[in-house]
């Protein structure tokens, strides 16, 4: 069998609790048939978009190389997840993690059935993503006036002519477009952010021709019920099927945010291995929901996502390893923790 890492060990030496707990997803002997989904309301697969090489690494004070984002890639994407933010074609005065973004979209294997989607602010930054070999890119707004000047250094009606420039051009190329709202549950200058102002910024940029929206909150301090309130709003101006959530647990409120998300019909979500990240423009910000994490729950409620979780927990692994840091994933943590990782 040859030399076998050890996260891998563990998971094989905890098959019988793994498949109790639904760690590894089997469809052929799953637990919560789809009968009992649709009962319950619950989507029968949620589709995972992995933030953690941009979203996760772009906090980070010291550079990571180059090399090591292209293996984190390349390891995720042996796992099963359908969707890998890759980097930022931002400036590198302003974000200098992602100064290597040509070089790491050019350097990652590609897999089949795998989404590598870029972050471009304007249209200098989608024609870099473009040659680089983008195929897919996401422009990010936010539901805060003075967020917006902080992390793109412009207003929102600026963002927005700009993002305007990006999805047309991106139409003339069929390259397709993702759209990020910022601070959707609250902002670290402004504070609460209403709701119907979440819904007028995700329907301007789904009209203008974004697929999905992914609605972020920012700082982590949503709740279940903030959350309700929210999407509420956000589903009266945009259809469901093209709505994501993307959570931060700062004050531990991600899962119970995302199951709220999910009760309600969403079904994407953004997560960041061994729950990595952060926003340089968002103090106290910690890092995104782990992914780790999200997977369990998931796996727990019966609903499919075709994403390995002991690979998952590889990677994670191997992050932490290069960054000299403990995970923040509680599955990997509780993992690990028995003594046979060394």
């Amino acid at each position: 069998m040859g030399t076998v890492p050890s996260a891998l060990k563990h998971c094989l030496s905890y098959q019988h609790l793994l498949k109790e707990q639904l760690w590894i997803a089997e469809p052929s002997a799953a637990a919560h048939p789809a009968q009992e989904l649709e009962a319950s309301g619950l989507p029968e697969y949620i589709k995972i978009v992995e933030v953690g090489p941009r979203d996760g690494l772009q906090n980070e004070k010291v550079i990571v190389p180059t090399d090591t984002k292209i293996e984190l890639i390349n390891q995720l994407s042996k796992t099963g997840l359908p969707a890998i933010e890759v980097t930022s074609f931002v400036s590198s005065k302003w974000v200098p993690q992602m100064a290597d973004h040509k070089e790491v979209m050019r350097g990652i294997e590609r897999y089949p059935g795998v989404q590598y989607p870029v972050l471009t602010p304007n249209l200098q930054g989608f024609h870099s993503a473009i040659a680089a070999g983008a195929t897919e890119v996401s422009v990010f707004g936010a539901a805060s006036e003075s967020f917006s000047k902080m992390n793109i250094n412009c207003s929102i009606e600026e963002s927005i002519e700009r993002f305007e420039e990006v999805t047309k051009s991106a139409r003339n190329m069929n390259i397709p477009v993702r759209g990020y709202v910022s601070c959707a549950l609250g902002c670290p200058y402004e504070g609460n952010v209403v709701p119907d102002k979440v819904a007028e910024i995700s329907k301007r940029l789904y009209s203008m021709g974004c697929y999905e929206i992914s609605l972020g909150d920012t700082i982590g301090v949503g709740t279940p019920g903030s959350m309700k309130k929210m999407l509420e709003a956000v589903m009266k101006e945009i259809p469901l099927s093209a709505l994501a959530v993307h959570c931060h647990d700062t004050y531990g409120q991600a899962l119970a945010n995302i199951l709220t998300a999910i009760q309600m019909g969403v079904a994407v979500v953004d997560s960041s291995v061994a729950g990595l990240g952060g926003c340089p423009y968002a103090k106290g910000a910690t890092g995104n929901v782990a992914t780790e994490d999200v997977i369990y729950m998931l796996n727990g409620l019966g609903i499919n996502t075709g994403v390995n979780l002991c690979a998952v927990m590889e990677a994670g692994n191997f992050i932490c390893t290069a960054l000299n840091k403990k995970t923040n994933s509680k599955v990997a943590q509780a993992s690990f923790s028995t003594g046979t990782t060394n």
